[in-house]
């Protein structure tokens, strides 16, 4: 029996996905001291366990909320209980992922605290006892205040570049426009010299002018087309002679309309620039990473992957299809000095909507997507680019399924053009 229940912990996998956490957590807990690890529970607990009951159980006629010392009650209470629910919940994300925002917002606010004890002190408590009860509070929070503004370098200190912490040659895929384009210029902001691979030479060419000339680094240029099956092959050749630190493994393309309107061999070429060549690609330049003990893949995904998108299901399927990869490549290389991250945009200002047949609509600017996924890399498996669309994927998994995918249809139908529904 002992030998059976040790293999149903083997095969179940509840030994090493505890050690795992264990290490994942005090890994994020080692990037503050203790102090700060503390004041960040203090407003998890706020914003997911007290703020909610206060805001949706407690009774109206027994709520107060303190601002600056003063007391409101009943209604004025609860209309403001809102607002403190956002401070908490922005300050438990603020300090888990270390935001420079942080300060000197997280400073200012606790000293408006600290003034607020007092002045609540000395109005309600009142006489000898409510100046020094008043004074000690004041002084408490007061000295956490400090602490929060002495802390600045913890927020804001810049990163080592990334040529420092992956190497000196990246290779990035659909670099000829949007995305992809400004992932060639971001790398190379940080020294790194960059492989730039799409269909288009011209385009190709133009960009490593470019690069070379602002930024001062190395480029190669690498016609290919990843809708072939041996595309992805070809890359790998030609860059052989190079280690690749990083890679981005962007291109990839969409197809709006309903499924039995689409092409299969387009759906087809789709599947395998969207998923087969990032696994081949990932395949042959992971290793030599891992023997270095350094290296970043990236993959771009889509918000798209969250959720099946009708209109849009082969490609939903791809973008999901890569944010479960890059996901599970982030933690079975946990450790290995290999970071993996998943970028997910949503709509983008890039020839996207033009080139899977979408009608126009408003998108994010794709040096934005960059730079958060570049901010992410290294600290997290996957990131949504913009606080919109994180706010619409965390409202859908609250959602029944049938109603996520017929909100996402009604969208994505809006953006599909009339002959193609």
């Amino acid at each position: 029996m002992a030998g059976a229940g040790a293999a149903r912990e083997s095969i179940l996998g509840y030994k090493m996905p505890a050690k795992d956490m264990k290490e994942w957590l005090g890994e994020a807990l080692a990037r503050r001291p203790t102090w700060m690890n503390l004041l960040m529970a203090y407003c998890v607990v706020m914003a997911v366990g007290y703020l909610p009951w206060d805001l949706f159980l407690k009774p109206v006629a027994v709520d107060e909320e303190v601002w600056l010392g003063v007391v409101t009650r009943g209604w004025g209470a609860k209309l403001t209980a809102p607002l403190h629910w956002v401070i908490y919940s922005l300050g438990a994300y603020g300090f888990w992922r270390m935001r420079r925002w942080m300060w000197p917002w997280a400073s200012l606010y606790a000293a408006q605290v600290a003034l607020g004890t007092f002045l609540w002190s000395v109005l309600y408590v009142g006489g000898l006892w409510g100046w020094l009860s008043g004074m000690v509070g004041a002084a408490c929070v007061g000295a956490l205040a400090l602490a929060l503004w002495n802390a600045k370098e913890r927020f804001t200190s810049p990163r080592p570049p990334l040529c420092e912490r992956y190497g000196n040659w990246g290779l990035v895929t659909g670099a000829s426009a949007g995305i992809g384009r400004e992932f060639a210029r971001a790398l190379a902001a940080q020294g790194v010299s960059v492989v730039l691979s799409a269909r288009r030479r011209d385009r190709l060419e133009e960009l490593a002018q470019e690069i070379e000339e602002r930024f001062r680094v190395n480029t190669r240029v690498v016609p290919a087309d990843l809708a072939d099956p041996h595309g992805a092959e070809q890359i790998v050749s030609a860059v052989k002679d190079l280690d690749i630190g990083i890679l981005v493994n962007n291109a990839g393309f969409g197809y709006a309309g309903r499924f039995d309107k689409q092409e299969p061999a387009r759906l087809r070429a789709m599947v395998e620039v969207n998923c087969s060549s990032p696994v081949i690609l990932t395949a042959h330049l992971l290793p030599a990473m891992l023997r270095r003990g350094r290296g970043a893949v990236l993959f771009t995904g889509s918000i798209a992957g969250r959720q099946p998108v009708p209109y849009h299901g082969v490609y939903s399927a791809t973008k999901a299809f890569d944010l479960f990869l890059g996901e599970a490549l982030w933690a079975e290389l946990r450790g290995t000095g290999v970071d993996v991250l998943v970028i997910e945009p949503g709509p983008t200002q890039t020839e996207f909507q033009a080139a899977a047949g979408e009608l126009e609509h408003p998108g994010e600017p794709p040096e934005r997507v960059v730079e958060v996924a570049l901010d992410a890399l290294g600290r997290q498996p996957s990131v949504i680019s913009g606080w919109f669309n994180w706010l619409r994927v965390s409202l859908e998994r609250a959602l029944p399924r049938p109603v996520v995918v017929l909100l996402a249809g009604s969208v994505m139908s809006s953006y599909t053009r009339p002959e193609m529904r």
